[in-house]
């Protein structure tokens, strides 16, 4: 079964994306970072959700991320699914940090339950047919709204698929954007392809490794 096997956010500092996300989020190996001045305007037409276990654990992550220099999209707030945020990178890139649990059952742990990269597509229908073209497995999908793919063991995040419209709705932005979406994913057993809204896929093998920097 092909799944993500790296996900590389294309930034103009490698250096600041990586203190950023190291201090906010606790994240390290499950994202690459790599230069670029590559242009790009408005909604890149994905996000990074951040799934954990307790209201209190997503108020701890968006908080270290708004100290670190994100900018709010949308406060913490219950909803019928939950309870969640919306942020924005210094580097552009929107993250989602959500939990299914309305209530605390214990203090914050800030720790990662799930990493899921949702891209905002024109046409789920097609979209899921090209993946699983590709080879990826369904493991949800709700008729042309959202579809979900299952992950492989080796794999740090899970894709799915929800239309672009919708997903910049959620997100608390314009949907329209322009330029690069800033975002190579590397996958296992894929050669290098374009999919059906521009979103680039690296053979995972062939994917650049992380650059680290320390100040």
């Amino acid at each position: 079964m092909a799944s993500i096997e790296t996900v590389t956010l294309e930034v103009a500092d490698p250096a600041a994306a990586e203190r950023f996300y190291a201090t906010a989020f606790g994240l390290d190996t499950q994202i690459r970072l790599r230069a670029s001045e590559a242009p790009t305007t408005g909604f890149r037409g994905f996000t990074l959700a951040l799934t954990v276990s307790r209201p209190a654990t997503v108020d701890s992550l968006i908080d270290t991320a708004l100290d670190a220099g994100a900018t709010s999209l949308k406060p913490a707030a219950k909803s019928l699914w939950g309870y969640g945020g919306v942020v924005q990178a210094p580097d552009g890139t929107i993250w989602k940090v959500a939990t299914s649990a309305k209530k605390d059952t214990g203090p914050a742990t800030r720790q990662i339950d799930e990493i899921v990269l949702l891209l905002g597509v024109a046409d789920v229908v097609a979209s899921k047919r090209f993946y699983v073209g590709r080879g990826l497995a369904v493991a949800k999908s709700f008729s042309r709204m959202y579809v979900e793919f299952a992950a492989g063991d080796s794999s740090p995040v899970k894709l799915a698929l929800y239309r672009r419209r919708a997903l910049a709705k959620d997100l608390g932005v314009p949907p329209e954007g322009t330029g690069t979406h800033g975002l190579v994913i590397g996958g296992a057993a894929s050669g290098p392809f374009t999919d059906l809204d521009g979103f680039a896929w690296e053979a995972a093998s062939s994917a650049v490794p992380a650059e680290r920097h320390r100040a």
